[in-house]
């Protein structure tokens, strides 16, 4: 019995210094003029406990004055209507790619496992964030349909990260072929066409693109950054530098930074 207390004592330490941490994060993301905020952890599918601990960490977050979102792998009805409860507004859940390219890929979980994550989250009325990656070997037919299959959802995706594969050594992928930053570019304008409502994210591998090519990101309809130290395992520029591009492009920025997003006005 003893040992059993110590070893919950130690879960609830860290549990509170994990609460400790995201508040601070979430402090300093708001004091760089956030407005929303995005916690991530790297799970195929969360257990309960696991849910419950990351719902304790959104409402702390929330308690900021800041809006919430998430990305922690395939829910179960239930657990999408725990975070709706503990006041989550998003949650990101990506395709990652055309459905008839992504078992070259994806090994892990089905394409229909993604489009079930998404229907239980939109069926607790939270928001969806839900986008792709380009680069991954993948065709330009391909890539549209990913768009397509973006576009075809049911609301289309509240906002569409569009990613650059960052290749890091040692995954399967570190040795791709890198794919021409036009085709980054491509990508968001036909997500701009196809989901004209939708907020469309220029996110993961945006370091590797020069100003000149996120500028053109922004012409052809990126109205979204991601916004922040990192994004998962990997950087992002820094903030400054973003807010510096931006005056330069005579962008009107609105407070939505998360992690941060940071969204340039309509």
């Amino acid at each position: 019995m003893p040992r059993k207390h110590r070893k919950n004592h130690r879960n609830t330490n860290e549990l509170q210094e994990r609460y400790k941490t995201r508040k601070w994060r979430g402090r300093a993301a708001k004091l760089a003029g956030a407005s929303r905020f995005c916690m991530g952890a790297a799970w195929r599918a969360p257990k309960d406990r696991d849910v419950e601990k990351v719902a304790e960490l959104v409402q702390g977050v929330k308690d900021l004055g800041l809006q919430t979102c998430a990305t922690l792998g395939m829910l179960e009805p239930h657990q999408a209507l725990m975070l709706r409860d503990a006041g989550l507004d998003y949650y990101n859940h990506n395709l990652d790619s055309a459905p008839d390219f992504y078992g070259d890929i994806i090994h892990t979980r089905l394409y229909e496992d993604r489009l079930r994550t998404l229907e239980h989250v939109r069926e607790a009325g939270i928001k969806v964030c839900c986008g792709g990656i380009v680069g991954m070997g993948e065709t330009r037919l391909q890539r549209a349909g990913l768009v397509a299959e973006l576009a075809n959802l049911d609301p289309a995706p509240d906002s569409v990260p569009v990613n650059q594969l960052v290749r890091i050594e040692g995954t399967p992928l570190a040795d791709a072929e890198p794919v021409d930053p036009f085709e980054v570019v491509r990508v968001i304008a036909a997500a701009r066409i196809t989901m004209p409502a939708s907020r469309v994210r220029l996110s993961a591998g945006r370091r590797t693109l020069d100003e000149g090519v996120q500028a053109l990101c922004f012409m052809a309809g990126a109205n979204s950054i991601f916004y922040g130290d990192k994004l998962l395992v990997t950087g992002n520029p820094d903030a400054q530098q973003d807010r510096r591009l931006l005056a330069r492009l005579d962008l009107p920025v609105s407070a939505d930074l998360s992690n941060a997003s940071l969204d340039t006005a309509p």
